[in-house]
């Protein structure tokens, strides 16, 4: 089973929970992992048994970075909130930067988060027949 990571910064996670609500019933045919509190917000609205990672600051987007560098992690949805500093800056950008050196789709925003599930759903559907 393919894993998608799903994080988003803090003014981000109601976009990221109207984003999970249109796409949860594809979203349940896979492993998801989260960040802590993005992934325990889905879980207490959608039940989708998200894996939770530490929080971004703490630790959790060098966590999935390292599931990303090991092939766990097949696709990323990184809702950033690009107006807003983040302290752990270097970590959401060697995050970003093991999706680019291992070639895993990346989207950092809604709009692409939706055109990479539409993918996701097509490669899916191909599968099946």
């Amino acid at each position: 089973m393919e894993t998608i990571a799903l994080i988003a910064h803090d003014k981000k996670k109601e976009e990221m929970l109207d984003f999970v609500e249109h796409h949860k019933d594809l979203l349940s045919k896979f492993h998801l992992v989260a960040t802590r509190t993005t992934g325990t917000l889905i879980n207490e609205k959608f039940h989708l048994n998200v894996e939770t990672m530490m929080s971004g600051p703490l630790g959790g987007d060098q966590q999935i970075g390292a599931m990303v560098a090991t092939e766990k992690v097949h696709f990323v949805v990184f809702l950033r909130d690009p107006l807003t500093s983040q302290p752990h800056e270097p970590d959401i950008n060697a995050l970003l930067r093991l999706c680019d050196v291992h070639n895993i789709p990346l989207a950092t925003n809604r709009k692409s988060a939706h055109i990479m599930l539409k993918y996701i759903a097509r490669k899916l559907e191909d599968n099946q027949q």
